[in-house]
């Protein structure tokens, strides 16, 4: 017997609830870190690819700093400026977005 594939609502639910779930753990850990942790922490990864550890270079796009890994070749974007790129005219981003905010 073949299964179903979930309707896009319905996988949109289940990824709504997996990214509450998260973030309500990320939050909890942080409140738990004392302010010189962070302060370490921040020291240590400042500038750093969250995949390779190597040293990230900002490049200017559209007026917005991204962070590159030319290691790696991984892309990262800090909180709106995905929004800023995107714009709000792509149905997809603005699910994507819709998913994250909270």
């Amino acid at each position: 017997m073949a299964l179903d594939k979930p309707s896009t609502s319905e996988e949109e639910y289940f990824a709504k609830l997996e990214v509450e779930k998260k973030k309500k753990l990320a939050e909890t850990r942080v409140t738990k870190v004392s302010q010189t942790e962070k302060e370490q922490l921040k020291k240590e990864h400042w500038m750093r690819c969250p995949k390779c550890g190597m040293e990230l270079q900002t490049i200017e796009y559209r007026a917005v700093a991204i962070d590159k890994c030319f290691s790696c070749g991984g892309l990262y974007l800090d909180d709106g400026e995905l929004e800023k790129i995107a714009g709000t005219k792509s149905n997809l981003f603005q699910g994507i977005a819709n998913l994250f905010k909270g």
